[in-house]
This record gives C-alpha cells, sequence and structure tokens, in this order.
C-alpha cells in the first residue's frame, strides 16, 4: 500500500531561505532544532502537545524524509499531524482509516485467518459474481468495484484486525471466483476466459456452499476441489 503524505513542509533554501538571518523566514525553523526550549515552547503555544503519539510519529517521518538543515513550520507540523491517529498510526488517505498501512513489521502477522462479518462476504460474493459475468471471467482492474467492498469491510472491523481482515477476505474471494470458473466450465467445457459464460451457469452457486466447501490450512483457506486451469 502506497504511502502518500505531502512533505511541501521542508522548505528549500533556493527560494531564499539562507539569506534570512538564523533561518528563520515566516516562522520556520530547521529540524535540527526541533528539540530546542524555544520550538518547543512555539509549539506548544500553537497547541501541538508534543508528547502525544500522534505528533512523534508526524515528527519521525519528517526526520526520516528530511535533514537537519531543512525547514518546517508549526502549520507544516499540524498538517503532517493529521496523517496519524491518537495512537501515531498512519491514517489512509483514500479510505481515512487508520490499521491498514503494511510494513515490515507486520508483515507476517497480518496473515491470519480471522472472522470477519457475514454482510461483508456476502457484498464479495455478489460483487464476484456480477463482474465475472459482466467481463466474462476476465479480471478487469479499470472497472472492478472490490476495493469498495474491502473498504466497507474494514469500517466494521477494529484498527488492529483490518489487515487480518483484508487478507482473510482475499481468501474468499478468490474461493468464489474458483467456484464460479469450474461452474462456466461444467455448464460448457469448451469456455474459456474471455467468451460469454452460458447462461444460468452459476446459478446453483451459493456463497454458503461454496464456504461449506473451505478449509483452514494454515493461514488460507482451500477448496477440496481445485481447479488447476486458473
Amino acid at each position: 500500500m502506497a504511502r502518500i503524505i505531502d512533505y511541501s513542509y521542508l522548505l528549500q533554501q533556493t527560494f531564499g531561505i539562507a539569506g534570512v538571518s538564523g533561518g528563520n523566514l515566516l516562522g520556520s525553523f530547521r529540524l535540527s532544532e526541533i528539540g530546542s526550549s524555544s520550538v518547543q515552547a512555539q509549539l506548544k503555544a500553537a497547541g501541538i502537545d508534543t508528547s502525544s503519539n500522534q505528533y512523534k510519529a508526524a515528527m519521525r517521518e519528517m526526520q526520516k524524509n528530511g535533514n537537519g538543515a531543512m525547514f518546517t513550520n508549526v502549520q507544516a507540523i499540524k498538517n503532517s499531524m493529521r496523517c496519524y491517529d491518537k495512537d501515531g498510526d498512519y491514517i489512509d488517505p483514500t479510505t481515512g482509516l487508520a490499521g491498514l498501512l503494511v510494513t515490515d513489521a507486520n508483515e507476517s502477522s497480518r496473515k491470519r485467518i480471522i472472522s470477519i462479518p457475514e454482510s461483508s462476504r456476502d457484498e464479495m460474493f455478489e460483487q464476484t459474481k456480477k463482474e465475472f459475468l459482466r467481463e466474462n471471467g476476465v479480471l478487469n482492474g479499470d472497472t472492478t468495484k472490490r476495493s469498495d467492498v474491502y473498504t466497507n469491510m474494514y469500517r466494521k472491523v477494529t484498527k488492529n484486525d483490518r489487515l487480518a481482515a483484508g487478507y482473510t477476505m482475499e481468501q474468499y474471494e478468490r474461493a468464489y471466483r474458483q467456484a464460479f470458473l469450474e461452474a462456466a466450465r461444467k455448464a460448457d467445457p469448451s469456455w474459456e476466459i474471455g467468451r460469454p459464460v452460458r447462461h444460468g451457469a452459476l446459478d446453483g452457486i451459493t456463497r454458503e456452499s461454496v464456504e461449506a466447501g473451505l478449509r483452514q490450512s494454515g493461514n488460507t483457506l482451500k477448496r477440496a476441489s481445485v481447479d488447476t486451469r486458473v
């Protein structure tokens, strides 16, 4: 998942900052001065809680992507803090939700099967079926609305479960599509992806019937019947 943060707070010296006495232009200060008593007093006067996880997360990001000679200011820090929640967790700019940033630290732990809302599985099943028929089995990244299903689900689960919920939903989504592929080929053995699916070929497939055939194996969900032609 791409991380999108506005780094406009890094004022370049080519804009005349170097010629200003002390480098103080419009209340700006060097990143290396962030811990000084004068700058800390300025931040607190502006209502910034410098002991908060939100502030600490913003400063870690600034320090990582800048250097001590670069400049920032109070408003830029406030803007950066808005990218994090009260726990210091990054807020995804597309969904407005925290807990969706994949990092080296959580990459392995996110790959676990958890219970996700039945309503979300219903929504994914219906969306997968709709797109399968509309696109004749083709996975079309330009027209799919699958991301909307994931976002709706993320709003229903706790922040700490969102990555695992997304991983689990991927397992269900794959199983639904596999069932549709098998049904389309059963109705017409000569059918190939990209050709119209025979009318009624998917009518006997329900979410419940697909899920009844799923078994957890480690951190994946597998169906008893697997079509190797996928």
